[in-house]
């Protein structure tokens, strides 16, 4: 499996050797030596497994976690087509409000591991794309909030050949500037130390 550190500090992509032959394929998408390798410590402990199906031009997030209690996620697309936007939220990070992007598909099969704290987005890029989701926290309505995709201070990377399909939620999103004047970004050494908690 190769790995390496995205443009936003803590977040790792992964790409797991895909096992093809004429049956098909195998492959691993998440491999705990492999991690422990890349980042220095295990995977948090998993409370949930989700995931999504959208139709092309679906846009979702940028969603995060209120800080505390905060999650963690390792994110991949065993179906179709998303182009992955992890976005670093983290007041006093040195990338904080810098943006990486990631192609997954079920042809390379890359894994996106988001440290607690970073924000999510991504862009449905084919019909009937699934996204799955390792969760370090149970979902809770009342902790997930989101900063709009749009919003200019972000300046995210979107494809200009989709038209873009977003939620109410997420169309009436605030803005990266409302989100500190509010305080509900996450702190970067809190955030530094839960992901320490949940790699114990």
């Amino acid at each position: 499996m190769e790995a390496k550190e995205l443009g936003v500090v803590g977040a790792h992509v992964f790409t797991p050797q895909v096992f093809a032959d004429s049956r098909g394929a195998f492959v691993s998408p998440f491999q705990e030596e492999a991690f422990v390798r890349q980042t220095g410590h295990r995977l948090f402990p998993v409370e949930q497994i989700s995931h999504s199906r959208s139709r092309r031009g679906v846009v979702r997030g940028v969603h995060f976690t209120r800080t505390p209690p905060g999650m963690a996620k390792y994110v991949y697309c065993p179906r179709g087509r998303a182009l992955d936007i992890i976005v670093d939220l983290r007041r006093g990070s040195p990338t904080f409000g810098r943006h990486a992007t990631v192609v997954l598909d079920p042809v390379d099969f890359r894994a996106v591991y988001f440290p607690v704290g970073l924000g999510h987005a991504f862009v449905a890029l084919e019909d009937d794309t699934v996204m799955a989701y390792t969760l370090s926290l149970a979902y809770a309505p009342e902790n997930e909030l989101a900063l709009s995709v749009y919003d200019p201070d972000l300046a995210l990377s979107l494809p200009e050949d989709i038209e873009p399909v977003v939620s109410e939620r997420d169309r009436v999103a605030q803005s990266l500037e409302q989100a500190l004047e509010s305080g509900v970004l996450p702190d970067y050494e809190q955030c530094l130390e839960l992901d320490a908690r949940l790699a114990r």
